[in-house]
């Protein structure tokens, strides 16, 4: 052990010195050349290294410890999360004008603007109803109903929509079905909120693996209120008549039995 550090340390200590002598003919000779002098007859300088000399040098150089190799591995397993990272935090796609009327179309909704303070959209109730299609959910709504949906992305609080998929309009007179979809009928509704769904826990769990884990979600929500559907004839409102209150407090007189 002792005779294989001494050849080592002799190792080392000669390729100090071919470097050192190395360095000092290539900077004399670039004086000679800088200086205007020529060198006609310069033998070779011949680039031995240790492997040829010493041929236990390659051996021992070629070896590595587990505690090296291990500290590669992770650290190229910590530089593939960083780049996974840096992957997932990169800018959000900017869509166009047009990119967004054609996702949005096939979500099934169009946006139409923001509301003004002079509009009034609500109306009373009426006795029609509607199957929409929004992404890949189906909704019966009717004149007032608040339904929650999942994220619009293309359009803020406030904002007017015309839901497109529109599948079957309804009454107490008709029934119309679309094949799939009705082309004149639209439904008309407002942003009031985007909100974000109750937490759902997904548990993960191997048995005799000491594996646990445990992470929690939330859906993010839209929610709509519908304002008007249009594409059928919707009934007139029946007007009822309530009694006045006279009548009802007018009691028959009581007759005397003699």
């Amino acid at each position: 052990m002792a005779s294989l550090r001494c050849i080592r340390e002799l190792s080392r200590r000669a390729m100090t010195v071919l470097s050192i002598s190395q360095t000092c003919l290539i900077s004399s000779i670039r004086g000679l050349e800088l200086s205007g002098t020529s060198i006609t007859h310069a033998a070779p300088i011949q680039n031995r290294s240790l492997t040829w000399d010493f041929p236990w040098y390659s051996r021992s150089q070629g070896r590595h410890f587990a505690s090296k190799t291990n500290d590669t591995d992770e650290s190229s397993d910590g530089e593939d999360e960083d780049e996974e990272d840096s992957a997932e935090m990169e800018v959000e796609r900017e869509y166009s004008p047009a990119e967004k009327v054609e996702a949005a179309a096939e979500i099934g909704y169009k946006v139409m603007g923001p509301l003004k303070p002079s509009e009034r959209l609500f109306k009373p109730y009426e006795p029609v109803f509607a199957v929409v299609q929004i992404g890949s959910h189906q909704f019966k709504v009717s004149n007032g109903d608040s339904i929650f949906t999942e994220k619009l992305n293309f359009c803020d609080i406030n904002d007017k929509l015309t839901l497109t998929k529109v599948l079957l309009l309804g009454s107490a007179s008709q029934t119309i079905i679309g094949r799939p979809i009705l082309p004149d009928a639209t439904v008309h509704a407002l942003v009031e909120e985007h909100a974000l769904d109750e937490k759902v826990l997904i548990f993960k769990k191997k048995r005799r693996k000491n594996y646990r884990r445990t992470t929690g979600h939330r859906q993010e929500l839209t929610k709509l209120r519908i304002t008007d559907i249009q594409g059928i004839e919707k009934p007139e409102p029946k007007i009822v008549h309530k009694p006045s209150k006279a009548v009802d407090t007018e009691q028959p007189e009581a007759e005397l039995v003699g």
